[in-house]
């Protein structure tokens, strides 16, 4: 098995919140397309959703470089 159990779930939560993050960047459609809607530039699509992206992205990366402990047992077999 490549990871175990507990990195499993983090990798789900990870991208749930990656899935999280484009939803709140995309925001709803305009409804009237020949006038300019200011919503476009509020601080969740600008601001917000690229840190939780950045932010997710890095602890992914962590996430998998981080070497597992050694249990005891295979410790004293070496």
């Amino acid at each position: 098995m490549l990871f175990d159990r507990k990195k499993y779930l983090w990798l789900t939560f990870a991208l749930l919140l990656l899935t999280l993050a484009y939803v709140l960047m995309s925001g709803p459609d305009s409804h009237q397309p020949d006038k300019f809607d200011e919503h476009i530039f509020s601080f969740r699509r600008i601001t917000l959703a690229p840190l939780i992206i950045i932010g997710t992205y890095l602890s992914l990366i962590l996430l998998i470089l981080k070497q597992p402990k050694k249990r005891c047992s295979e410790e004293k077999r070496k």
